[in-house]
C-alpha cells in the first residue's frame, strides 16, 4: 500500500468515526405531534414528511434517531431540541 493510499484510508476511518454520533428523540406525554414536527423541521432541517415519520416512530416505538453526524455538528442541534422542550440525547 502506498503512502497516499494509507493516508486516504486513515482519513476515511476518521470520517466514519466522526459520523457515529446521533441525536435520539424520546417519546413524552407533553409535546404535540405538531410541535415535534415543526421543531424537527426547524432544528434538524427535516422535510415535512421526514419529520412526521420521526414523530410517528417516536410515538409508537418510544424513540427514534433523528440526526447523525459529527459531535460538533449535532451538539447545538440537540441543545435546541432540549430548549424546545423535547426529550433528546446526543450519543
Amino acid at each position: 500500500m502506498s503512502t497516499r493510499e494509507q493516508i486516504l484510508e486513515e482519513v476515511s476511518v476518521a470520517e466514519a468515526i466522526d459520523q457515529n454520533n446521533q441525536i435520539v428523540l424520546y417519546n413524552d406525554d407533553v409535546n404535540t405531534f405538531d410541535h415535534v414536527i415543526e421543531t424537527l423541521i426547524q432544528v434538524c432541517e427535516h422535510s415535512a414528511i421526514q419529520a412526521e415519520q420521526c414523530a410517528i416512530l417516536v410515538h409508537y416505538k418510544g424513540k427514534c434517531t433523528v440526526k447523525t453526524g459529527s459531535f460538533e455538528e449535532l451538539k447545538p442541534q440537540c441543545s435546541l431540541l432540549l430548549e424546545a422542550g423535547l426529550s433528546a440525547e446526543l450519543i
